[in-house]
């Protein structure tokens, strides 16, 4: 590889970073919705667990869980995407992108539990390593996404790896249906992926 094609190719790789991080930047929430976001989580989490409901128990919960979110609010929300005002964006994840992500896990489980007692009692099982492109970009959304594979029976994410703006998971796979990277990456994660980008960019 000449110096020039190794230059070329490294201008590229960093022209390519800066446009990913100038529309990640573009697209991130204010931090006092990433606050808001991260509170009403942990006081639902305070709530759920305690199940106490005094007055003096709830405005300890709230001013705990506030400070709580004022500090660690990047943790959960710092990939989440802007999109409407934080009320709307905090009830449609409450209250319509969380109970449809569980539903389509416990779907996938099911199917994958049935599919993998199918291969064992039949022993047709050809296990392999597929490489699959994610849509992705946000470590967040990734990470929930490899751990969402892996819970599924019959696949396991072994490595995630991003480069020149791209990302793909390395996915052992119990039974490889098809060598095509792309049909592969349909059939491992399904709807996951369209349901995640609903939310992480």
């Amino acid at each position: 590889m000449s110096r020039m094609h190794f230059y070329l190719r490294q201008r590229l790789e960093e022209v390519r970073k800066r446009v990913l991080y100038e529309s990640y930047e573009a697209q991130k929430l204010p931090a006092w919705e990433r606050a808001g976001i991260t509170w009403l989580a942990l006081f639902a989490f305070w709530i759920i667990i305690s199940g106490k409901f005094s007055p003096s128990h709830v405005i300890t919960g709230a001013l705990v869980t506030l400070l709580i979110a004022i500090i660690t609010r990047d943790f959960l929300t710092d990939d989440i995407r802007r999109t409407g005002h934080l009320l709307s964006k905090a009830a449609y994840i409450f209250l319509f992108l969380v109970p449809q992500y569980l539903f389509i896990m416990a779907f996938r489980l099911l199917e994958s539990n049935l599919r993998v007692v199918k291969n064992v009692i039949l022993m047709d099982i050809n296990p392999g390593i597929v490489k699959v492109k994610a849509d992705l970009h946000s470590d967040t959304g990734l990470t929930v996404l490899a751990n969402s594979i892996t819970l599924t029976p019959g696949t396991l994410t072994l490595d995630v790896t991003k480069k020149l703006g791209e990302a793909y998971l390395y996915v052992h796979w119990i039974d490889v249906e098809t060598l095509d990277g792309e049909k592969a990456g349909m059939k491992i994660k399904g709807e996951l992926e369209e349901w995640l980008k609903k939310i992480f960019w």
